[in-house]
């Protein structure tokens, strides 16, 4: 075919580096590595034994597992015979499981452990053409006919003699590869259909951008059913030929970094946040001379970037001031959290606030943020190396046209467009119309094209007094105060705007520790609530309209997070949950009135 697949780049790589190694985990306790021979065989096998379970074009392999070598190998195998890879979320319950099954009509599941298992199980009855669960490996032997263990799907490959290169060359671009279920937010999830060559131009133009090669290291840890994890993990190191270190339980994500020492790291909003706040943890134990060191080396650093994400050369005195800070400061940071390799830096699926890149600028780690959506395979638009604007989502990608409509609405046009929603021509005709994707998002363009993101269509909250208000700014801004994690806005039909809170761990336990408070009950604390209301009244409210002022909020006691529902898997709020799990809170807010 004229146009390659991500699994041609595969065969290419097994062709003429097979043994460069690709693929390395440490389910065994230590380290394994595949090379790109083996990882290619493995795809191969996998796409045998599929064949032998009856699974052939168009069917729907499912995926339910962390981050490890037999998810990207069942997807590939998957697409390897014509057919489709779809993720599932391993926070899934029993009956999400269960609608994607049934909705994808999908054949086959591959599973990650018995607890995993115990959810499919549950929701087999409901999925009607689901014929065989396949363990991955080291998983609990399963005393059932239609449960195989990896060995024992491996071992279904012998009965089949096709050599797959025929199914290869007969794959076709715009034939779909890839469901990307989205987190819903609102009503159960939609399965966005990416072809083949959504997926190879895309990971082929985002990487070419950002100037990746073969000498890249990736960490896997986010969840896999996601497109931009797929697209760090599986699509972009297939195209350019670069090895992936894979950590099954993001929970350890600060453990295995200065392991793998990446050379390119993504990361959700959440997690840049929770890096941010470790660093500062460490910075403020410095006292004296040290304290001054880490003031002066951060202003360099953010002085030295800040020219840097403008194009521009810095000067001879800043460059050797940038130097003996790097020796004093910011290598220690860098190599503490195992980032002292890292080149390419990248923030995406949710919204960023401005000062916590500006605060990874200062310390020698500019983090280029990219904006995007599963209906365009991942990237709409994306800042660059000496092209870096905070407080926007940065340039239309290479190739993609991007326009604001008369609403606001961002349009999106290019290879990266999916081809629609599948078993739902409705949704599909409202988001594609004339070959644009209507995103959702409302946006505007600067004078030198950098796209900034003012918020969602269906979040724009309507005051009692008919104004239109965009709460994601506002929230941005909330979240940037020290001591907060989250920020959830509310004023819908209401005279004035209210803020739900939550604190985030690490500053919060700094706060307590400086001022003699206990952890418990922190978010009660008279101190507590002086301080974010001052830092609302001097850096939130006056930066806003005066509609889009806070005019009182509340402190919850617990984070937002996926098992309690608050959050999507990946980390999107889910403000019709808010709305109703708070729903005392919020009207006690109104009945206290306004205080700020």
């Amino acid at each position: 075919m004229d146009t390659p697949t991500i699994l041609h780049h595969l065969e290419r790589h097994a062709r003429t580096s097979g043994h460069r190694p690709a693929l390395h985990d440490k389910l065994t306790g230590s380290w394994r590595t595949r090379t790109f021979a083996e990882y290619n065989q493995l795809t191969r096998t996998a796409a045998r034994a599929l064949l032998a379970l009856g699974v052939g074009d168009g069917d729907v392999v499912t995926i339910l597992g962390a981050n490890r070598p037999e998810w990207v190998i069942s997807a590939l195998g998957a697409m390897r015979v014509g057919g489709v890879s779809a993720g599932i979320y391993t926070t899934c319950s029993a009956d999400e499981i269960g609608y994607i099954l049934a909705h994808s009509d999908a054949p086959v599941i591959v599973v990650e452990n018995n607890d995993q298992l115990g959810r499919v199980m549950e929701a087999w009855a409901g999925a009607p053409e689901l014929r065989h669960v396949v363990m991955m490996e080291g998983a609990d032997p399963v005393d059932d006919e239609r449960v195989l263990s990896w060995d024992e799907f491996l071992a279904k490959a012998d009965d089949v003699e096709d050599d797959l290169d025929d199914r290869l060359a007969a794959l076709k671009p715009d034939q779909v590869a890839d469901f990307i279920y989205t987190s819903g937010t609102t009503g159960p999830p939609k399965a966005v259909m990416l072809t083949h060559d959504n997926l190879e131009w895309t990971a082929r133009t985002i990487g070419s951008q950002v100037k990746l090669g073969a000498d890249e290291t990736a960490l896997s840890y986010l969840p896999l059913s996601h497109i931009a994890e797929q697209t760090s993990s599986m699509l972009m190191p297939l195209v350019f030929g670069y090895e992936v270190w894979f950590c099954h339980d993001g929970l350890q994500l600060a453990q295995y970094l200065p392991e793998v020492r990446p050379t390119t790291f993504f990361g959700v909003p959440r997690v840049w946040e929770r890096f941010e706040a470790g660093i500062k943890s460490q910075l403020s134990q410095a006292a004296g001379a040290k304290a001054k060191i880490a003031e002066w080396g951060q202003g360099v650093a953010l002085k030295y970037h800040t020219a840097m994400n403008a194009g521009e050369e810095p000067g001879g005195a800043l460059k050797a001031q940038y130097g003996l800070a790097d020796k004093l400061l910011l290598s220690k940071i860098h190599g503490a959290i195992g980032l002292d390799r890292c080149r390419i830096l990248v923030s995406g699926a949710a919204p960023i606030p401005a000062a916590t890149l500006e605060f990874f600028a200062s310390v020698g780690l500019p983090v280029l943020e990219l904006y995007g959506q599963s209906e365009d395979s991942g990237p709409t638009s994306t800042n660059l190396p000496g092209a870096n604007r905070f407080g926007t989502v940065g340039r239309a990608l290479e190739g993609v046209d991007v326009k604001i409509a008369e609403d606001g609405e961002i349009l999106v046009r290019g290879r990266n467009v999916f081809v629609g929603y599948y078993k739902n021509e409705d949704a599909t005709a409202e988001t594609l119309v004339d070959g644009w994707l209507h995103s959702g998002d409302l946006g505007a363009f600067d004078d030198d094209g950098f796209l900034s993101i003012i918020g969602r269509k269906k979040d724009i909250i309507i005051t009692s007094g008919g104004k239109n208000v965009a709460p994601q700014n506002i929230e941005e801004s909330l979240s940037s105060i020290d001591i907060v994690g989250s920020a959830v806005v509310i004023g819908e039909q209401q005279r004035f705007l209210v803020a739900l809170l939550t604190l985030e761990p690490e500053a919060a336990g700094r706060f307590a520790e400086e001022h003699g408070l206990a952890v418990d009950g922190l978010h009660d604390a008279a101190e507590v609530r002086a301080h974010i209301e001052k830092a609302i009244n001097a850096d939130v409210n006056p930066l806003l309209a005066r509609v889009e002022h806070v005019r009182n909020f509340v402190v919850l006691p617990n984070e937002f997070t996926t098992e309690s529902g608050e959050l999507t898997p990946t980390f999107k709020i889910k403000r019709n949950v808010v709305n109703e799990k708070y729903a005392d809170e919020i009207n006690a807010l109104y009945e206290a009135g306004q205080v700020l």
